[in-house]
């Protein structure tokens, strides 16, 4: 009887972009002489992953650097399948791989939406800091409203609350303290998402996975991060695999206007 050779060596070198541990797993299996490679993702946003594999005796369906997205909620999702190429000879495999929330390849969406003011009916307020601004947004399409500490803040579009961090009380005016930033992240039904950043300590009122409505009350407004005084930045958003973003345009309805971009240093009313 020929013997069958298989050894098997596993290798994961992961990288993420994230202030949190995103809940994804990779594991494989051996069924029949044949290597399956899985992931599970109980995320409630698709997660994009990048593998890079080292093989000896074995083929493999997946292409090297090929970005696979992994589905929301979703267990066994099969990433490659590994098989012998000499049944009579040793194999081994290993590979890296890294990973970034959101789907990485992504290059479609609604540019016709119109997005809510995040503050409350009757209110006015004014950008500080508007797209591609000198202090903090070089080359991003984001926005600063100067929204006072504790001001109630709505969503501007109806989406699924995929990150919430809430537990940050620090603050300084340098990139030294983005990572003290509290924020909701949500996604859009187009795949984009939207960063509300800055919250109050324990400022959300929404949790992860809660799905929220346009004009719903979300947290409210603080000086944590990345901040040199109290304001919400805003931002809509696809990210790519290396933890860069492609930030999006976004128009909004205010009392002079059914969809225009907002300006730096401009008041904008919301009477709706």
């Amino acid at each position: 009887m020929q013997r069958i050779f298989l050894l098997l060596f596993l290798l994961i070198q992961t990288t993420f972009y994230s202030q949190e541990k995103w809940d994804i797993q990779f594991y494989n299996e051996v069924i029949d002489r044949e290597v399956f490679i899985f992931a599970d993702n109980q995320e409630f946003m698709p997660i994009s992953a990048q593998f890079n594999f080292t093989l000896k005796n074995l083929s493999c369906t997946y292409n090297n650097d090929e970005i696979i997205v992994i589905p929301a909620q979703t267990k066994k999702f099969l990433v490659a399948k590994l098989a012998p190429i000499k049944t009579n000879e040793g194999n081994s495999f290993s590979y890296t791989n890294r990973y970034n929330y959101g789907n990485a390849v992504q290059e479609n969406f609604d540019a016709d939406y119109i997005y809510s003011l995040p503050y409350g009916k009757g209110k006015t307020q004014s950008i500080f800091q508007g797209y591609n601004g000198r202090f903090s947004h070089q080359n991003e399409f984001a926005l600063d409203f100067d929204l006072k500490m504790g001001s109630a803040i709505l969503a501007a579009r109806d989406g699924i609350v995929v990150t919430v961090v809430n537990n940050f009380n620090q603050s300084c005016p340098t990139i030294s303290c983005a990572k003290y930033n509290n924020k909701i992240v949500i996604m859009h039904s187009d795949g984009t998402f939207a960063d509300y950043s800055h919250l109050k300590y324990h400022g959300a009122k929404v949790k992860k996975g809660e799905f929220v409505k346009k004009d719903q009350l979300i947290g409210y407004s603080g000086s944590t991060g990345f901040s040199s005084g109290p304001h919400l930045h805003f931002a809509v958003f696809i990210n790519r695999i290396d933890g860069k973003r492609t930030f999006i345009e976004t128009k909004f309805k205010t009392s002079e206007s059914e969809a225009t971009l907002l300006e730096e240093g401009v008041h904008y009313t919301k009477n709706y």
